[in-house]
């Protein structure tokens, strides 16, 4: 094997990476109406019957278990500038934890139990088999657009609603990507030089001479 050198004081260097065949940002909102009573905590401070001047809010995270799971993948030809391609059409199950902020009157704050959602969604991308689906959220929100009337008092810490729904809207970033070594001339880092430290001056306070010393006196 004949050996590599330098070029112009480069290093032929090879490293593992990702390659990524292909990316989209994708949004997308559902609603979600959770029915039955719901568990809060503390339940000791629970009010009993029906509750007004309470404010709802909501809060959306991606499943602690699974968050993302891809169901299956299909070859689907495409007609893209005049040449057939051949892409593949994802199905993707996105996992979520929901849970509902009920601050009352009082100012007391509740917070629900995680309320599991679970939403499906089907995606075009260049991702043959053997690459590997990467979902991150760029963002995630959700927002409570009614609750209908609130009752409390129910068994074990819970609340009904009579009409709640919850607006979730999500923007991600779907990536096929499959690990490769490459190979490419490149400089070695340098670290940069220390940021030299000065020690100030000594610092006097500024006299108030508009009223002292009184005019008229000089120095001797």
């Amino acid at each position: 094997m004949q050996e590599k050198k330098p070029c112009d004081g480069k290093e032929l260097i090879c490293i593992n990476v990702d390659k990524v065949y292909d990316w989209i940002v994708k949004e997308n909102s559902f609603d979600i109406s959770p029915t039955g009573p719901i568990t809060f905590n503390p339940a000791a401070l629970m009010p009993t019957g029906a509750i007004s001047g309470a404010m709802v809010t909501c809060e959306v995270n991606p499943a602690a278990s699974n968050p993302i799971v891809i169901l299956h993948r299909e070859n689907r030809p495409f007609c893209i500038d005049g040449k057939t391609v051949l892409l593949q059409q994802l199905g993707i199950q996105k996992n979520f934890d929901v849970s509902i902020i009920v601050t009352l009157a009082n100012g007391t704050i509740m917070t629900s139990a995680n309320i599991p959602v679970t939403r499906c969604e089907q995606v075009i991308l260049c991702a043959p088999e053997g690459t590997n689906v990467e979902v991150t959220y760029t963002d995630l929100d959700c927002f409570v657009c009614s609750t209908g009337t609130l009752t409390g008092g129910g068994a074990e810490g819970t609340m009904t609603f009579s009409g709640l729904s919850i607006s979730v809207s999500t923007c991600q970033s779907i990536q096929s990507t499959f690990p490769v070594t490459v190979e490419f001339l490149a400089d070695y880092c340098e670290p940069r030089d220390d940021l030299p430290t000065v020690c100030p001056a000594p610092m006097r306070p500024k006299q108030c001479s508009v009223v002292f010393p009184e005019t008229g006196h000089c120095c001797h």
